[in-house]
């Protein structure tokens, strides 16, 4: 195995940032198999000894947690003012290991996840990879076919280029419609900004799946974490392989939700 590098380890393990993680190595402060190691990109393999001012090391397991967000929450760790964030259901003793992997609005409810792996948030989240998210959308007014096929074909918005991967009505009438949309990128506000772009008000938006994540009978406000075969899964839908490395403990963990 080639491993990772010491200060992507170091910051792995909660031990410091990764730019806090280079000052210790430079520092002489760090060891692996009691070698003082100061050159940044050495690389730990499984089963080195990892120490900081001679205390060992031990990488946190990773974790993957879904979440029904509720509407009027906010998606960051730390919301400004009085603002109510996600981070506020969860356990207290995640609240400072978790993060969320991109972004719902305020007013938008469903699926997030959190995670302290980076490498799969990065993943799930960048458009190189182009992860689909699953929407539905209940919109003031009739929602035309002409719209849909608007959407689909791409709309600029305050210079932007917003598409959908695909748009199917569900129901509709002069009052309200019901529309299942998929979009690949997730742009800030992007359903309700391409509807407003249509002349359409979005009442009401649920995101309820992520590449193959569903979020199923989850109620909103609860959580539970990822077995691991949904992990594998969505690590499969990004290209990667990290899933494998899931253990068991996650897997009985997996069966828990949140109050």
């Amino acid at each position: 195995s080639p491993g990772v590098r010491l200060q992507k380890y170091l910051a792995e393990a909660g031990v410091a940032s990764r730019r806090a993680a280079e000052d210790l190595i430079r520092e002489g402060r760090v060891t692996v198999d009691g070698q003082v190691v100061r050159l940044l990109g050495s690389r730990v393999r499984p089963g080195q000894q990892v120490c900081v001012d001679g205390k060992p090391v031990r990488p946190r397991p990773r974790l993957y947690v879904a979440l029904h967000k509720p509407p009027g929450y906010v998606s960051t760790r730390r919301p400004q003012g009085r603002q109510k964030g996600v981070m506020e259901l969860l356990p207290a003793e995640w609240q400072n290991r978790l993060y969320p992997v991109g972004r719902l609005d305020r007013a938008t409810e469903g699926l997030l996840l959190l995670t302290n792996d980076g490498e799969f948030a990065l993943r799930l989240t960048h458009p190189r990879w182009g992860v689909l998210k699953h929407y539905l959308a209940v919109v003031r007014g009739r929602v035309e076919p002409a719209v849909a096929e608007r959407l689909v074909r791409g709309l600029r918005h305050r210079g932007e280029r917003l598409r959908a991967e695909s748009v199917r009505i569900l129901s509709a009438n002069n009052t309200r419609s019901r529309v299942r949309i998929v979009l690949r990128e997730g742009r800030n506000r992007e359903v309700r900004r391409m509807f407003a772009a249509c002349g359409l008000e979005v009442e009401h938006l649920l995101r309820d799946q992520i590449g193959p994540l569903k979020l199923g009978e989850l109620p909103a406000g609860r959580w539970r974490v990822l077995t691991p075969a949904e992990v594998r899964a969505l690590w499969n839908a990004v290209g990667g392989s990290r899933g494998r490395d899931v253990d068991s403990g996650t897997a009985r963990a997996g069966k828990l939700h949140g109050k």
